[in-house]
This record gives C-alpha cells, sequence and structure tokens, in this order.
C-alpha cells in the first residue's frame, strides 16, 4: 500500500500514479502534508499556511 513519504499517510494507487514520477512507487508529499509543497521537482517548505 503506497504512503507518502513526508508524513508516511495513505495514499491511493491512482494518486500516486497522477502525481509521482513515473519511477516512483510512492509520492513525496500529500494533501495532508500542509506544511510542504511540490516545486519543480522537489519538495520545499511553504512560503505561507496552507489551508
Amino acid at each position: 500500500m503506497p504512503a507518502c513519504e513526508n508524513c508516511e499517510g495513505f495514499v491511493t494507487d491512482n494518486y500516486v500514479r497522477v502525481f509521482a514520477p513515473s519511477e516512483s512507487e510512492t509520492v513525496r508529499v500529500c494533501p495532508n502534508c500542509e506544511d510542504k509543497i511540490r516545486d519543480r521537482g522537489e519538495v520545499r517548505e511553504a512560503h505561507s499556511p496552507r489551508r
């Protein structure tokens, strides 16, 4: 079962298929990671709170 690499939260196979790089089996951040965002292939801290 795939999990988020940042928070280890559950993500669906479909979410991984859409948002993960093609060679990856999991995602770096998920919608539950409010303090992180994906930016140009990297994961970084959000500049402002996401809500």
